[in-house]
């Protein structure tokens, strides 16, 4: 049996394991395990490799940007930021038909700049902005689709910690990764806002006729939000001027967002406690997965599969283009079945060596990764965004996954036009000092 064989057989192996409801991590470290003493012979050098790679990876420096940024999150999240961020862009565009979805919209896009957990923000914009919309006649399923959406479609903007593992497991510069979201982060959350009109033109049912009179706007609430701005300008811009390594942006957002909450007297001793609580919870869950993501892609190195697939696709005669389109296909498909984090550190190392021989860049495909990964947040039957925004908002999940189509065909033109235009991924990184 050629190490090859070996290699398949530990990804079939591991698909097996899945389906038992294995957990993803242990599931990758079992079948890296085995299939490195099948690889090597050698069971004791093999469990002292184990022990040496886990304690590698969680001594890892860079790594700690990880619950810093989950940190922020939760303190900004308890603070109820969320509901002084859709007054402020509800007053900017309420007066349009589906504004408040809209206003959704932007309040997850401004959310998302500061918080690094995808539960937390669906969390928190779920639950200010759909009573909103219920109280004004919005489609209970509508409502609550717009807001997982909105919040999804923010894991793609730094702070992101999927980017951060993204780049952990393939050893691109975090920074880097993390400054790619930026652009196409925007310009997803401006097709999403678009979609809205197009939505109200074909089904007007979904929201009321808006109102004649001006909303006033909530100037007390824009003296609140702008610091969400400036948290981001200081963390992101601090990473992209090279004042910040990642870890030192996550720690001043961290700090700045424990001050402001404490300032704005919106941190009581639970909420604090239970930031704590829930940022060790999400951190250790995303270390576990990235000790076995790192494990199984050094198993799959060894056997050498990564290396005969990438052969096996240049000689291929069809369009790069074409198959990159095919992976991530895979990859949105995966995401049905699996979470989506799983899937990132399953794949990653079988299909990062194939996109570097290619030609493409590592970065570039980090945020495609991502993005594609957004539909399996909310697709069925696993779809863990809609279902937490589902549960937030006591809306039934199935109107919540019926309400969403029109969102997930944008996503994925946006999915397209940024595989199409690289550049608009790689235009800051490549400009990082």
């Amino acid at each position: 049996m050629t190490p090859v064989d070996v290699g398949i057989i530990g990804v079939i192996a591991l698909i097996v394991l899945l389906f038992l409801r294995v957990p993803v991590g242990f599931a990758m470290v079992i079948v890296s395990v085995v299939g490195t003493v099948v690889l090597t012979g050698n069971i004791t050098s093999t469990l002292s490799s184990l022990g040496l790679n886990i304690f590698l990876i969680t001594q890892n420096f860079n790594l700690s940007v990880v619950p810093l940024f989950v940190l922020m999150g939760c303190f900004l999240g308890k603070a109820n930021l969320g509901g002084d961020l859709l007054a402020v862009m509800n007053a900017l565009v309420g007066r349009y038909k589906g504004g408040l979805a809209m206003a959704t919209i932007g309040a997850a896009a401004v959310f998302s700049a500061v918080c690094g957990s995808v539960v937390a923000a669906v969390s928190t914009i779920s639950n200010v902005s759909v009573p909103e919309m219920k109280k004004y006649k919005y489609d209970e399923g509508f409502a609550a689709g717009t807001a997982s959406v909105s919040s999804a479609a923010g894991v793609v903007i730094p702070p992101s910690t999927a980017l951060v593992v993204y780049g952990a497991v393939t050893e691109e510069s975090i920074g880097a990764v993390l400054i790619a979201g930026i652009l196409p982060g925007i310009v997803l959350m401006i097709m999403l806002t678009l979609t809205v009109p197009v939505v109200m033109k074909f089904m007007p049912h979904l929201a009321p006729e808006p109102s004649k009179e001006k909303i006033p706007f909530p100037w007390e609430k824009l003296k609140i939000v702008w610091v969400v701005p400036a948290i981001f300008l200081i963390s992101m811009g601090g990473i992209y001027m090279g004042f910040f390594t990642p870890t030192e942006a996550g720690s001043v957002g961290a700090f700045l967002s424990l001050i402001f909450a404490l300032c704005t007297r919106r941190m009581s001793k639970d909420a604090f406690l239970d930031s704590i609580k829930v940022t060790v919870k999400i951190t250790g869950m995303v270390f576990f997965l990235l000790i076995g993501g790192k494990i199984f892609g050094s198993f799959l190195a060894r056997s050498l599969l990564p290396l005969h697939l990438s052969r096996w696709i240049a000689g291929l005669e069809i369009s790069p283009f074409l198959i990159i389109m095919v992976v991530l296909f895979i990859y949105t498909f995966l995401g049905l079945f699996m979470d989506e984090m799983a899937t990132l550190v399953i794949m990653t190392p079988i299909i990062y060596p194939v996109v570097i021989a290619m030609g493409y860049s590592g970065i570039w495909f980090g945020v495609m990764s991502i993005l594609m990964l957004i539909l399996g947040f909310l697709t069925p039957p696993v779809g863990i965004v809609t279902l937490v925004g589902a549960s937030v908002s006591k809306v039934p999940s199935s109107k919540v996954f019926m309400a969403q189509w029109p969102f997930w065909i944008t996503i994925i033109l946006a999915c397209i036009l940024i595989a199409a235009v690289p550049d608009i991924a790689l235009i800051l990184p490549n400009t990082l000092r």
